[in-house]
């Protein structure tokens, strides 16, 4: 189906809005003939038939007229408005809600500036064929229906030659939607790549002003705004010469009929009424074809910012999010059994996997970057699909599990704490929304963050800014790890969840960490031996291989790469240890 009838698709949702404002168009066509008609009779009985008394009335009955066209053109505007962002309300949330389904190998190769310019932009470009598809391609086509009917009654021969440019009219308007498509692909596609930029520039912005990039990003945007500059500039050398060309022909007709009338007045075969009201109806007639050539412009942008809309709601959901068994009465037993994955059939990540976590124990990957530890964590929250083996939790696998109540049982600290630009309220409430206010300061108590948070301005209605900027990682960190304790998850996974601090701030998120694993099931990725060690097994990745896997004391007595591992890697905490 085309695009721009899956738009039309969404008016069938609200019948009596469309209904109401067919009616309201109609009414005002038919009341834009009275016009022309008065005129002609003005002319011809008052004027010419010597009718005088008829002027007043006339002039009053063609007042009406205009008022009851302009009343119903003003009801039609509403209801139109009022119906269209219903339309785009809907259209933007079925969007949003469709991102939310898809899987995450779709996001690892969209910009999440593309995404955003779908969303707001191309979304609104849309709406362009909501309001001037629906509503002024509606009236113009009604208006001249009813304007060709009734030149064809007045003088079918003079209406013939007014409709002489027509097949001009039609092939020019084929010949610029033939190649329009491809032109407005091309200015939607640099408008998402210099959104793309501008999202990821900014986002960057302190390390572009930390490496002094500032001229050399200037340059790229400009680059990047250049390309949008030079296909905006394609769209409109077509438009300037296909606008100006329709509107001659359209006064070429003009010109035939004032010609061909004139002479028929003269010989006496047209009264001069007539010919004047003739005139009149052939400039209704053709205004709205100019509108219909102006229309085909907006709705060939819609039809390019439909399509990328549209490829998003066609892209596959994320599977098993309602589907399968729910996890019940979850108690932590987690298996890998020989476990296959790759990101690509190119690349594979994981190799025969198999790994074992009893109910509260806590399991450490460790490896070099890039061994696979944190794919690992990502299969069993079904981030990722495994290719082959199988996961278990509980004996129950989790191919086979409702994605919502999997993750349900889960919590997750990464590396990198995300927080959202709102309060510490509403980040900690995603874990748990109808937490209370004692509920939330017990869990930051737990995670060493109530002293700072008791610090803050507004406290827990403190708004910690994008990506929580106006907190410091490790005060971040502790705010996450609240979060997790709030949703009191029997599994926990932990990515990294003390790298990027100092020594001090790592001691007191340690503390928190512990009292976070306590009577859990635990998946740890960490670099630093003091979260290491405390592990009740220990798996040694390598190029996406289990390696070794043991306790801390076992693993240093094989005296294989854990050992070496502790000798390098971790040698830094060691020294600050003794010191």
């Amino acid at each position: 189906m085309s695009t721009t009838l899956r738009v039309f698709n969404y008016t069938k949702r609200y019948p009596w809005l469309s209904i109401a404002q067919l009616v309201c168009a109609i009414l005002s066509t038919l009341l834009v003939i009275v016009f022309p008609q008065i005129t002609r009779v003005i002319i011809d009985d008052v004027i010419e038939g010597g009718q005088h008394q008829l002027l007043w009335p006339l002039v009053g009955v063609a007042l009406l007229a205009f008022l009851g066209r302009d009343g119903f053109n003003s009801a039609r505007i509403f209801l139109n408005n009022t119906f269209e962002q219903k339309v785009i309300f809907d259209l933007r949330s079925e969007l949003y809600a469709k991102i939310q389904r898809l899987r995450l190998r779709w996001f690892d190769n969209r910009p999440t500036g593309d995404v955003m310019t779908r969303v707001a932009e191309d979304v609104t470009a849309m709406e362009r064929v909501l309001i001037d598809g629906i509503e002024q391609g509606l009236v113009a086509v009604l208006q001249i229906l009813i304007i060709a009917t009734v030149m064809c009654l007045t003088d079918a021969k003079l209406a013939f030659i007014a409709m002489i440019p027509m097949p001009f009219l039609a092939v020019g308007a084929w010949l610029y939607t033939r190649t329009a498509h491809k032109r407005y692909q091309g200015v939607r596609k640099a408008t998402s790549a210099m959104n793309s930029l501008l999202h990821d520039n900014i986002a960057g912005i302190r390390q572009i002003k930390a490496y002094t990039m500032e001229e050399a990003e200037h340059a790229r945007f400009n680059a990047s705004s250049d390309r949008l500059r030079q296909a905006s500039l394609v769209v409109m050398r077509a438009w300037a010469l296909y606008n100006p060309g329709m509107n001659f022909l359209g006064a070429l007709g003009l010109v035939l009929v004032l010609g061909f009338g004139g002479q028929a007045a003269i010989n006496g075969d047209l009264q001069a009424g007539e010919l004047s009201a003739f005139v009149l109806m052939l400039q209704l007639l053709y205004d709205p074809i100019n509108r219909l050539h102006s229309l085909n412009q907006l709705i060939q942008a819609g039809r390019a910012a439909g399509e990328r809309v549209f490829e998003i709601l066609d892209t596959e959901d994320e599977p098993g999010m309602a589907d399968g068994r729910p996890l019940t009465k979850v108690e932590g037993a987690i298996d890998y059994r020989g476990v296959h994955f790759s990101y690509n059939d190119k690349m594979p990540t994981l190799h025969d996997v198999n790994l074992h976590a009893s109910p509260g124990e806590t399991i450490a990957l460790v490896g070099q970057t890039g061994a696979g530890k944190s794919t690992i964590i990502n299969l069993l929250t079904r981030f990722y699909e495994h290719d082959q083996g199988e996961i278990l939790i509980d004996g129950q696998p989790v191919h086979e599990t409702q994605k919502t109540s999997l993750r349900s049982q889960i919590g997750y600290v990464t590396q990198e704490s995300f927080l959202f630009n709102d309060s510490v309220r509403e980040n900690l409430r995603i874990a748990k929304r109808d937490a209370t206010d004692d509920e939330m300061w017990e869990a930051l108590r737990i995670a060493n963050a109530a002293p700072f948070v008791e610090r803050l301005s507004e406290q827990l209605d403190t708004v910690v800014g994008e990506r929580g900027v106006k907190l410091s990682v490790g005060e971040k960190q502790r705010i996450s790890i609240a979060r997790a304790l709030l949703k009191n998850p029997p599994i926990l996974l932990l990515d990294e969840a003390t790298a990027s601090v100092d020594t001090e701030t790592e001691r007191i998120i340690q503390e928190a960490l512990e009292r976070l694993m306590s009577s859990r099931t635990s998946m740890v990725i960490a670099h630093r031996l003091s979260t290491v060690r405390r592990a009740d097994r220990i798996y040694v990745l390598e190029r996406g291989r289990v390696i070794e896997e043991g306790s801390h004391e076992e693993l240093l007595a094989l005296g294989g790469t854990y050992a070496k591992l502790c000798e390098t890697a971790f040698l830094e905490e060691k020294t600050d240890q003794r010191s």
